[in-house]
């Protein structure tokens, strides 16, 4: 007589869901990415005088400039439209083909595209510079910036709307640096606007920083217009600097130090001071006027 065995309780068998799950996720995957894919927009038509050149972003790349960061890095970009040069003025647009700017174009930079302006109705021409250079002009006259001194940044790159330009004054002189593809193709305008604008003896350009070879230009100093006077001038708060606008650090002074160097002069009587870089000397002269002894 065989033992009784025990009872056991036993449920259906279900099949797996693993597998199904699995392919459910694959699928969704599948039609998010088809969702951020870039969206393809109309192409100019061959003989459209009124197109432009433009660079398609990939989807979500646009947040940045949505937040008026200026700069468009290569990585950020699906598609060039047209065939624009360096230099040449192309329209920003994000996956959906909406208009975000216009931007100065560079196939040679990591920076792929610096941004003119924000209003798709504007137009970059040589209008368009001499407004910008003209309100950064007046900005600095209310500020009274050269109330003090004849030595001042004129214009300051993305701060003023002009990426890439840096023009300081030194008395009569202005020194004028083109950092990017986009100033270069309109440097001639530039300086015919400054001359107008600002009436120098002498433009003379320093496009002669290490940024230029990431930007894949060459470097090159020389007078724009006018004549290089023998002996170049500052004065900051009643204290005389030479400057050395052909080969001087930076565009030959260094005017970022000016409130710095007045804060020495304060703090200084009675000391002695030493200036381990003392390059123009900028920080002594303050140092000796308030009172240092040595």
């Amino acid at each position: 007589m065989n033992p009784a065995k025990p009872k056991t309780h036993s449920t259906p068998h279900r099949p797996s869901q693993g597998g199904k799950d699995f392919r459910r996720r694959v699928q969704r995957s599948k039609q998010q990415d088809e969702a951020r894919a870039p969206q393809p927009i109309a192409r100019p038509r061959a003989g459209n005088a009124a197109a432009q050149p433009g660079i398609l972003l990939k989807a979500g790349r646009e947040k940045s400039l949505q937040r008026r960061h200026p700069w468009v890095f290569s990585g950020a970009v699906a598609c060039i439209d047209g065939a624009p040069a360096s230099g040449d003025t192309v329209a920003v647009r994000d996956a959906a083909g909406n208009f975000l700017a216009w931007a100065a174009y560079n196939p040679d930079s990591q920076i792929t595209a610096r941004v003119w302006s924000w209003r798709e109705p504007e137009i970059i021409n040589a209008a368009f510079f001499h407004r910008r250079i003209s309100a950064a002009l007046q900005a600095r006259r209310a500020l009274g910036l050269e109330r003090d001194s004849n030595g001042i940044r004129l214009l300051h790159g993305e701060s003023d709307g002009l990426p890439g330009l840096i023009v300081d004054r030194y008395g009569d002189v202005l020194v004028l640096q083109l950092g990017s593809a986009g100033p270069e193709y309109w440097r001639d305008t530039l300086a015919d606007l400054l001359q107008e604008l600002c009436a120098p003896v002498c433009i003379y350009e320093r496009s002669d920083s290490d940024g230029r070879t990431l930007e894949g230009l060459p470097k090159r100093c020389g007078v724009l217009r006018g004549a290089l006077p023998e002996t170049v001038e500052v004065n900051e708060n009643g204290l005389r600097f030479a400057v050395d606008a052909a080969a001087g650090q930076k565009t030959g002074f260094y005017l970022d130090q000016r409130d710095n160097r007045a804060l020495t002069g304060t703090l200084a009587a009675g000391r002695e001071v030493l200036n381990c870089f003392c390059y123009t000397g900028g920080f002594s002269l303050y140092a000796l006027r308030g009172g240092a002894k040595s």
